[in-house]
């Protein structure tokens, strides 16, 4: 029986993906193999990523003058891209909203100077702080941010004034949740087992002028995005699989009715759980309203035993990887693309037959 599965990551994938996926897992498309076992040089392979990278451009309205990168490493081996490829003046702007930012600005120390230029630090990182005016360094090469919060559950609402700058944001965890004007960045880059496909996959999309042979010193072949873009993602063998599911699931959203419909679905299914939880009496949300994320929504009942009770009774309801994150406690609902409205109605449901017996 499947089970209603709130993770974080790797999270829920559409059931048809799934189920088309196993169709033809041991013959791809009458090749008479498994995507596993073919050549990434093959014509059968060629054809999977490139129509990938082609239904991924029309989803996201991705201009020409943007590479699309499928890497592996995930978005964490981006923490150390990232700088090596594009601190010039050995200095950038970080903006520290939760645990993925901070490491990706002590990351960016070892390469240079990074300069913490805002943080929510001071709250647990439960709002996005106010960037509409920044002390940004006027010799910064780029300003880094994780535009939406897994382990926090918020989100930028408005992206950063970047005084001009590079915007460089990780968006692991709300890529592909709604439309987004990729001209406003200079790098979006995410892994993608929060809301595309399986673990080992991190796409990156870059604007071609930033992709150039000058990179610091010492920065590995692989970690060079114009060893990446050169290669068009075929350097060494890709995650060939991951890039075959990721697909598969563009293919979905597009049939869905694109990122505008995707967006509409998402924020139906958190004004669900959002509501509740502002009227319940024993639950409640830990970010502050106007910062909330559509795709991770913490919330606690203020009692740790309570807490675990309930992530104990969840589970045994068929409500999956509801506890929250050590640095939060309490519970996390993700409740990503392929999480079902009903999936949401009826987590609420038991949530509140949980406050009538335990309110």
């Amino acid at each position: 029986m499947r089970v209603y599965n709130f993770s974080a990551g790797p999270a829920v994938l559409p059931e048809e993906v799934l189920k088309e996926a196993a169709d033809e897992m041991l013959d791809y498309n009458g090749t008479g193999m498994s995507v596993m076992e073919m050549s990434h040089r093959s014509k059968a392979y060629d054809e999977i990523i490139k129509t990938a990278e082609k239904d991924l451009r029309e989803l996201m309205n991705i201009p020409d003058n943007y590479k699309v990168l499928f890497l592996q490493g995930g978005a964490s081996q981006q923490f150390a891209a990232v700088p090596m490829n594009l601190m010039k003046n050995k200095k950038a702007a970080y903006i520290v909203t939760g645990q993925w930012a901070k490491k990706a600005y002590q990351e960016a120390k070892i390469y240079g100077e990074a300069v913490e230029v805002a943080s929510s630090a001071d709250k647990t990182f439960s709002y996005i702080p106010d960037c509409s005016d920044l002390a940004i360094p006027d010799d910064a090469d780029y300003v880094y941010i994780c535009e939406n919060n897994t382990i926090y559950g918020t989100k930028f609402k408005t992206l950063p004034n970047t005084k001009g700058k590079i915007l460089v944001s990780d968006v692991s965890s709300c890529f592909l949740s709604e439309p987004v004007d990729v001209t406003k960045y200079g790098v979006i880059y995410g892994g993608v087992q929060k809301n595309v496909g399986p673990a080992g996959v991190v796409i990156a999309i870059i604007r071609e002028d930033l992709i150039t042979d000058d990179v610091l010193p010492g920065t590995p072949t692989m970690l060079k995005w114009k060893t990446q873009a050169d290669n068009d993602s075929l350097y060494n063998t890709p995650p060939c699989y991951g890039i075959y599911i990721c697909g598969k699931v563009f293919k979905w959203i597009k049939k869905m009715g694109g990122l505008e419909a995707m967006k509409a679905h998402n924020e139906k299914k958190a004004k669900i759980l959002y509501d509740f939880l502002d009227q319940s009496k024993l639950f409640k949300g830990t970010v502050r309203p106007e910062d909330r994320s559509l795709m991770n929504v913490p919330f606690v009942t203020g009692n740790e035993e309570l807490d675990a009770k309930f992530v104990k009774e969840a589970k045994a309801a068929g409500f999956e990887n509801l506890k929250g994150h050590r640095t939060v406690g309490g519970m996390r609902a993700s409740i990503y693309n392929a999480m079902p409205i009903e999936g949401v109605e009826k987590l609420v449901a038991f949530m509140k037959k949980f406050e009538e017996e335990n309110g």
